[in-house]
């Protein structure tokens, strides 16, 4: 009997999906072939092409995985989290250490986190609860004790449990702080720069850290006079042991050289970061029909994203793959790096669509929308303030802050029926 396979689930669920891409070890690809009967030894591990798939992953790097929560949109949701599925999205950083590895996470899970930081002010009796009973909010109680020295890390771990391990690493990111805190733009020595960068620490956290308040800008010009950029490293699962040939990449300050040559041109596509609340699937699927059609017509083509559930971040859908945050900063470092052509940003959403102008006015050559007009139609005062520019009719509108101010809005404009007369 002729048997056809059409397809194989490996049952991989979003945890295994995110193995394959922390290891560079195609799950889902050799458990297919294998199901076909071919023998492990026959299996080309497709991110190398140098090894079979039966050679152990070695790695030289860490990986931190985030999920993303958004349960502030929901009314009596619990924030505990446990064993319920809560997440509505993951992020995946790498980096050298779990320093400089966890830090880009937290910047990639919201963009509105500067990293491993205070997100809001508890009291002492908040923070005990925050440490005690895990929630999404922990991890930011953890920075807020440490910073402000409220707490020490034995104290810490009695209430959290914690691995001292984890929790020195974190205290290590305090006191490159506590050194940065000493200094101004001017006067930051080199090696303190680096070690900053080495922890993981953006030029807006290092900006905001100095004396003087110097611009991010400020931060950036220092460290790039000084030569303290990122190298550009591969994921090869070989950990450098035989040469490899793949185009999956990320950018560290932990090395003293490139893993790959620049490469010279080619247009980048932004992809839209993590799964959210009305984000999701399709933005990544006008990425990778970016790319597509990008290649399609000859350009040489890179991709940045850190979502490990995305095709997007399939290491064979484009030239390069950086798995990195959705920043200016890296954004910044990438297009120098490999003297691209331009950059597609208006595909990938709002993440993407955020840094249309702060790309634009540090010179970044905008390909399709413009940074003007995707400002414009992200800006929801901008856009209705066009339509009425233009005389097209909308809905009166408002933006609200508070439950009063909705109140009175609601009863000015009145409910359909109501509403329709007063157009």
């Amino acid at each position: 009997m002729e048997y056809c396979i059409i397809e194989v689930n490996a049952r991989l669920s979003r945890s295994s999906a995110l193995a394959s891409k922390a290891t560079g070890y195609p799950l889902a690809f050799v458990a297919a072939k294998l199901s076909l009967g071919i023998p492990m030894l026959e299996v080309q591990n497709a991110v190398t092409k140098k090894t079979q798939a039966c050679f152990e992953p070695s790695l030289d790097y860490i990986v931190t995985k985030i999920p993303r929560w958004d349960m502030s949109k929901f009314e009596n949701v619990s924030t505990e989290i446990g064993s319920a599925m809560k997440s509505v999205g993951e992020v995946m950083a790498i980096g050298r250490t779990m320093e400089e590895s966890i830090q880009k996470a937290l910047r990639m899970v919201d963009p509105a986190n500067p990293g491993f930081a205070a997100s809001k002010k508890f009291t002492m009796e908040e923070l005990k609860q925050e440490l005690a009973v895990p929630t999404d909010l922990r991890i930011f109680a953890i920075a807020q004790a440490m910073y402000e020295k409220t707490m020490t890390v034995q104290e810490i771990h009695d209430i959290t449990k914690i691995d001292h391990w984890f929790l020195r690493r974190l205290e290590g990111i305090v006191k490159t702080w506590d050194q940065v805190k000493e200094h101004s733009v001017d006067d930051i020595p080199d090696d303190l720069m680096k070690l900053s960068k080495q922890m993981g620490y953006s030029d807006i956290q290092i900006a905001s850290g100095l004396k003087g308040t110097p611009s991010e800008d400020d931060v950036r010009g220092k460290r790039v006079g000084a030569g303290i950029v990122p190298y550009a490293k591969q994921i090869d699962t070989l950990a450098a042991e035989f040469p490899a040939e793949t185009n999956y990449l990320y950018m560290t300050y932990h090395g003293s050289e490139n893993d790959v040559e620049p490469q010279d041109g080619g247009v980048m596509v932004l992809g839209s970061g993590a799964y959210r609340i009305g984000s999701s699937i399709e933005f990544d699927w006008c990425g990778v029909s970016c790319i597509r059609a990008l290649r399609q017509m000859g350009y040489k083509s890179t991709m940045v994203n850190y979502n490990p559930e995305t095709v997007s971040t399939d290491y064979d859908e484009c030239d390069r793959l950086y798995f990195e945050e959705l920043s200016r900063e890296r954004v910044l470092d990438i297009y120098n790096y490999d003297h691209a052509d331009g950059v597609v940003i208006s595909v990938g959403g709002q993440i993407p669509n955020g840094l249309a102008l702060p790309l634009d006015n540090a010179g970044v050559k905008i390909l399709g929308t413009t940074a003007k007009m995707i400002d414009n139609a992200e800006d929801r005062q901008k856009f209705s303030a066009m339509i009425d520019d233009i005389g097209v009719q909308q809905p009166r509108w408002s933006e609200l802050t508070s439950v009063e101010s909705a109140f009175e809005f609601a009863h000015d404009v009145g409910y359909p029926g109501t509403f329709l007369d007063k157009f």
